[in-house]
């Protein structure tokens, strides 16, 4: 039985247009696999803690010496984790906020990024602990990013993915969103067809 974790960051929750082109990716893969499980997880709804350095040091704390408060702290990135080890499937909304991603997203990568857990260095350099997983990725920005030097997601989020070890990331974007209604409705559309087309 597959499992898929749609992982949502939009502001707006399920009004956003990252949250809403994966919801209709999800319900397109349900359609294709009835048995299939889906976890769902809204970072904005239900964020993260921020990374400060008494979480960062609970991971570093021998198991045997953590605190019972660094042992919540490492319990909660713990069941993060599981909701990707588990996953056949992973599908993020993506928005764009100041040319960056949301910093709920990013909290969550700093709680899923863990040595010797997600990933391990190694005398060849670093391998991701996270394989066998495809990732697709909903992104949504106002303006024309994909492609451009002014494209911060998409290298940030395939280079940390893959340094987990999760190396089958597919972008689907909706650009010109706030340019103007006809742009908007063309660039949803473009994404649309091209979300059917990978649940078909």
């Amino acid at each position: 039985m597959s499992t898929l974790l749609q992982l949502t960051s939009s502001l707006f929750l399920n009004g956003g247009q990252s949250s809403q082109l994966s919801e209709a990716f999800v319900e397109g893969w349900q359609r294709k696999h009835p048995g299939g499980t889906i976890v769902k997880r809204d970072l904005a709804a239900d964020p993260a803690p921020h990374l400060d350095a008494e979480r960062f040091g609970s991971f570093l704390a021998r198991p045997e010496e953590r605190t019972p408060a660094q042992h919540e702290v490492v319990a909660f990135s713990d069941r993060l984790i599981e909701e990707l080890r588990t996953a056949e499937v992973i599908v993020l909304g993506l928005p764009m906020y100041n040319f960056g991603i949301p910093s709920v997203l990013k909290a969550y990568f700093d709680h899923i990024a863990r040595a010797g857990v997600t990933f391990r260095y190694t005398e060849n350099g670093p391998v991701g602990l996270l394989t066998g997983k495809k990732v697709y990725v909903f992104a949504a920005r106002g303006g024309h990013y994909a492609g451009t030097p002014l494209d911060s997601q998409t290298g940030y989020v395939r280079d940390f993915l893959g340094f987990l070890g999760m190396t089958e990331v597919e972008f689907v974007y909706a650009e010109g969103l706030a340019i103007g209604e006809a742009s908007k409705q063309a660039a949803l559309s473009r994404a649309r067809e091209q979300l059917a087309a990978l649940t078909d």
